[in-house]
């Protein structure tokens, strides 16, 4: 058994060990998460969790490292979740964008850890909002969530991040992914990275037409800004920053940034409920009780939607 609150207590204090024990307790959905949880929620809050999506190739690993070493050259401690496919045959992260990030590995101001999915869609892995609220907790003033660069599954980092930023590059058919993929209706900022390459005019052209074909704003709303960068040689980085902490303000002033976090919240807790609720049906497997309503309905005096809010209800009841 792991000693939660000194374990706490030493992330606190920027011990790397100590973050990624805790991190790997809620990987690995260990016995003692709900008392890890319990412990970290008073120590919560404080972190701007920017959440960075993409096509793969865009540059969101370069883009994640440019914007580490901006916000430590303002002397603010960040932590990244870089979030990459799984192995199918460890079950591991594949790429390992601790890799690409190697040169802040010594600062000890920065905390990368690679995450795998474990099969879960949306662009994340489902421990995510747990891993983000252990380095909320260890005291990181900036959290930068990457994900998976799988394309029109990515639109979860919305319900998980302060501000989503969409990454796009010229000559990848970006703009039309963007439309069917419903990422004009996510982002908060957009960044055309490798603005060095012919076409990046056209296609921050083109998202700028197709955001204004978007929703009516009204006078106070937030437009999205479009930043050209070159994340390789750290160029625009200034002015993507600069674009971040306008969309933060902007949220602290009108309340927005509370308002998400409640959402952020509510959808945490109805995913746990909703996995609590799973775990418990599929114990019910080969149980007379399922069995009976399987047999109700194949014999067709009730229809399956009946059977289940059957089975809910006992769930409920026995609970």
């Amino acid at each position: 058994m792991v000693d939660v609150p000194a374990l706490v207590e030493q992330a606190r204090e920027g011990r790397p060990r100590a973050v990624a024990r805790l991190i790997s307790l809620v990987e690995g959905a260990s016995p003692q998460l709900r008392e890890v949880m319990a412990a970290l929620a008073p120590l919560t809050g404080g972190a701007y969790v920017v959440g960075l999506t993409g096509s793969p190739g865009v540059g969101k690993s370069t883009s994640t490292s440019a914007l580490v070493s901006a916000y430590r050259r303002q002397g603010r401690r960040v932590g990244v979740l870089a979030v990459d496919p799984s192995s199918p045959f460890s079950g591991g992260a594949l790429l390992g964008d601790r890799v690409r990030m190697s040169e802040h590995a010594s600062d000890p101001g920065v905390y990368i850890r690679s995450m795998a999915t474990r099969g879960h869609l949306g662009g994340l892995a489902w421990a995510a909002p747990q891993a983000i609220r252990v380095l909320d907790a260890a005291g990181c003033d900036v959290i930068l969530v990457e994900t998976v660069g799988v394309g029109q599954s990515e639109v979860e980092i919305a319900s998980q991040a302060d501000t989503s930023v969409v990454l796009l590059a010229p000559g990848m058919g970006d703009g039309i992914q963007a439309a069917k993929a419903g990422i004009l209706e996510i982002g908060d900022v957009y960044v055309v990275n490798k603005a060095d390459r012919d076409g990046a005019d056209a296609t921050a052209r083109e998202l700028n037409h197709m955001l204004g074909l978007g929703e009516a704003r009204t006078p106070g709303d937030w437009r999205p800004p479009i930043v050209k960068t070159v994340a390789a040689r750290n160029e625009g980085t200034d002015e993507f920053v600069a674009a971040l902490e306008k969309h933060h303000a902007w949220m602290a002033e009108r309340d927005v940034l509370a308002e998400r976090r409640l959402r952020r919240a509510a959808h945490e807790i109805e995913t746990i409920a909703v996995t609590a609720l799973r775990e418990r049906i599929g114990d019910l497997r080969g149980d007379r009780r399922l069995g009976a309503l399987a047999e109700r309905v194949v014999g067709g005096t009730l229809d399956p939607y009946a059977a289940a809010d059957e089975l809910v209800a006992g769930l409920t009841t026995t609970g």
